[in-house]
């Protein structure tokens, strides 16, 4: 049995279409690479910045309940009503209640 021979030309073709294809088919692949690379990136990107902005967030609430546990106080409430709103202390007034249980009995 006599075995073909594959010609010059062919086999020149052959190895031109592999080339090409091989030479596209890592071409594409390195494109993907970069696509995927740049996806990551920015994504890690946007995870720093969030990141960032609820640590920031965190801090304003931080702060903004030490401002309300400094504002509750009773000193910082009475020194406002005095300064602001130019209240003025009440004296106390005292009652004197007698009771006299000998006198109820005979109200009865």
């Amino acid at each position: 049995m006599r075995k073909k021979r594959i010609s010059k030309k062919n086999q020149d073709l052959i190895q031109s279409l592999l080339f090409f294809t091989t030479t596209i088919v890592t071409i594409c692949g390195l494109i993907i690479y970069l696509w995927v690379y740049t996806e990551i990136d920015e994504n890690v990107l946007s995870l720093d910045i969030q990141r960032s902005t609820a640590n920031e967030l965190n801090n304003e609430i931080e702060e903004l309940d030490s401002i309300i546990e400094s504002l509750l106080r009773v000193d910082a409430i009475s020194m406002r009503a005095q300064l602001e709103l130019k209240m003025v202390y009440a004296h106390p007034e005292t009652l004197i209640v007698i009771y006299d249980p000998v006198n109820e009995v005979d109200a009865l």
